[in-house]
């Protein structure tokens, strides 16, 4: 008997090491299937091999290629399920249950749109209800690739449900609510994005070689790991040492020079240091100093450091004398006796001679906030959170925690290329955040990166974006704006064919750059989506968008699309708020207006006698725009003018 079990046991080891069936990861119980569309299914099998796929009544095969690749097309099936779908060759059968027959969208982008249901608000009632809703999520993981890849590494389809929702992208959660709800089928997200990144990640690189602005930049970037390093440790040394020689440091030497020594290092803050300059994705040691300017008084005194609630390795220096009582890790609170500090500039040097361990992600760095990042001196608390200077210590091993945006096309490569062709309504697009810099090339790149995931498909499927919403300072237009012109990117970018766009600068937070409200912006991202894509236009309205401007007796009459019951101003007093006039100078001034005619809007202002251009809402968080339709929707972001901004000369390097 013993005999026989080894023997079995060998002829299962020796049948699963031979078995070579296989379909891409999208391909799991659970899964949702576009309705109303041709169906791939893919895989790879033994070279040569006959492979067969059934799926609600219909069987289709297909012989694998010289390389095992093989792809069948199943024939358009109505809503419904679930369903079996199996595969087979020879003797090998793969059996995936509850499939269901619905609508099928990709959602992508940063971290706007990568923000999970757990953090949002209204989580808790969803999670009483998930299992009653029609949803089903496959969470694309996370990586970078410098060439295409086949399949994804992981990943598979959940049921909503209690356990499961609070991992759900909160915006599409919410705008499959809204779809299910009105179309009464199983809507399928496909979770695809990474917070932080910029759009060049997300377009291969065969598209960008094809694009003026981009293909240079294209030519240019590295096609192996090997010269990836090559390329950050030019970046990090050019930005470090400003092009002078690298100089190596011990901490003691640093701790004795003056502060003036300091003046060239980068600048940066609290926090990690993936996010300062060109330490994104640099792994290893550093320093980091902070001058501390003091009045005679406070230097009798005993005072207390805080270095927040970090837990990395760290020695530190006051004038060049090394603290030996640090306290406890994740909660340093260093008490110093009175004459530590002496009047005048005071050198603070941390030595980070580890990353962090709780939270890992943070990397290098101190984490803290203003309460735990201090000095405290008698009855005066000094922040710590910005105004430090940064330099790695490249004496020491480091190395290079590949990310996004250390070179582009990396998450099409991982993250998009292994999941065409399957099969999707559309995409929901939430990005543009991290490109704000660049926010007049953004003209180029966002209908490239339509255009390409389009060809690759061989689909011109709708494709929809969050417009950003309000974020940041309330500057003016002489002083420019990096969000309203990327704003202005992409209300540009719906000249391209089947595309849309919900204006949502009246529904974010400008002190939060991740406003929890996500079911406001998945609520009318819905809308938009039913009403373009599915004929369904109860409760929805469109934003009403700049159409002319007449300028004459010194005042302009701007007109506006989508007005039909007239405009209204959102303000107690009645004041319409938001719009700016020019001259011939160019110069800009906060205007006044009133609306006209039920649908336009007269705008003027006294010191500007002859207005040749107007703009409404153009600023980083337009928080005082308070012009509206009738039905609510704000009035989109615009100018007159094509003048240049203040982001056209910046391109993608």
């Amino acid at each position: 008997m013993k005999y026989f079990f080894t023997l079995l046991f060998c002829i299962c080891v020796i049948f699963t090491t031979k078995a070579q069936l296989k379909t891409a990861r999208l391909f799991t119980d659970h899964m949702v299937l576009q309705r109303n569309k041709d169906i791939p299914v893919w895989g790879w099998a033994a070279k040569n091999a006959r492979v067969k796929v059934s799926l609600n009544g219909e069987t289709v095969s297909a012989k694998a290629d010289e390389d095992g690749n093989w792809k069948i097309w199943l024939k358009p099936m109505k809503e419904g399920g679930p369903y079996v779908l199996t595969v087979s060759s020879k003797k090998e059968k793969l059996v995936y249950s509850d499939v269901m027959l619905g609508e099928v969208w990709i959602c992508s982008g940063q971290s706007n749109m990568e923000f999970a249901m757990r953090n949002a608000d209204g989580y808790r009632n969803q999670q009483k209800i998930a299992s009653k809703q029609a949803i089903r999520e496959f969470d694309v993981p996370k990586k970078v690739s410098l060439q295409p890849e086949k399949d994804l590494q992981g990943g598979q389809w959940l049921k909503a449900d209690t356990g499961t929702i609070g991992n759900f992208t909160a915006v599409g959660y919410f705008f499959a609510v809204k779809l299910a709800q009105h179309l009464h089928v199983t809507v399928g997200l496909i979770n695809d994005n990474w917070g932080g990144t910029e759009i060049e990640d997300w377009i291969s690189k065969d598209a960008m070689l094809t694009s003026p602005g981009l293909d240079s930049a294209a030519k240019t970037l590295p096609t192996d790991w090997d010269g990836l390093k090559a390329r950050l440790d030019k970046q990090l040394k050019e930005y470090t040492y400003q092009k002078n020689p690298v100089v190596f440091y011990t901490a003691d030497q640093l701790a004795a020079e003056p502060v003036s020594f300091f003046t060239n290092w980068p600048r940066g803050g609290a926090g990690t240091w993936q996010w300062q300059g060109r330490f994104y994705s640099y792994q290893g040691n550093g320093f980091m100093q902070r001058t501390i300017k003091l009045d005679s008084l406070y230097t009798a005194y005993n005072s207390v450091l805080r270095l927040g609630n970090t837990d990395a390795d760290l020695s530190v220096y006051i004038n060049g004398k090394q603290i030996k009582d640090l306290g406890t890790p994740g909660n340093y609170q260093i008490k110093l006796p009175a004459g530590t500090w002496k009047p005048g500039d005071n050198s603070l040097l941390v030595e980070l001679r580890s990353e962090q361990k709780n939270p890992a992600w943070l990397g290098l760095g101190i984490n803290g906030d203003p309460n735990t990042f201090s000095v405290h001196i008698a009855d005066s608390t000094i922040s710590l959170m910005d105004n430090w200077r940064l330099m790695a210590d490249l004496s020491k091993p480091y190395h290079y925690d590949y990310q996004p945006n250390n070179t582009g096309f990396m998450l099409y490569n991982a993250m998009i290329n292994p999941i065409i062709p399957y099969a999707i309504a559309g995409v929901l697009w939430y990005q543009g955040e991290s490109n704000a810099g660049r926010g007049y090339q953004y003209r180029t790149a966002l209908p490239l990166m339509i255009s390409d995931w389009r060809s690759r498909w061989k689909d011109n499927f709708p494709f929809f974006f969050v417009q950003l919403p309000s974020f940041g300072g309330t500057q003016g237009s002489d002083k420019g704006s990096n969000w309203a012109e990327l704003r202005e990117a992409q209300t540009l970018t719906l000249q391209v064919p089947n595309t849309g766009m919900i204006v949502t600068t009246d529904l974010a937070d400008p002190n939060n750059l991740h406003p929890k409200n996500k079911a406001d912006f998945g609520y009318r991202l819905a809308g938009k989506v039913l009403s373009m894509v599915y004929n369904d236009t109860v409760g929805y309205h469109e934003s009403p968008m700049y159409k002319t401007a007449e300028f004459k007796d010194g005042y302009a009459i701007v007109d506006f699309t989508n007005t039909n019951n007239g405009l209204v101003v959102k303000d107690k007093y009645g004041y319409v708020k938001g719009f700016e006039l020019a001259g011939t100078d160019h110069k800009f001034y906060y205007a006044q207006a009133m609306i006209v005619d039920n649908n336009k809007v007269k705008v003027w202002c006294s010191q500007v006698l002859q207005p040749v251009a107007v703009r409404y809402a153009w600023t980083d968080a337009p928080a005082e725009a308070n012009l509206f339709s009738k039905e609510g929707m704000p009035v989109n972001s615009f100018r007159s003018d094509d003048w240049k901004g203040i982001t056209e000369s910046n391109h993608y390097k």
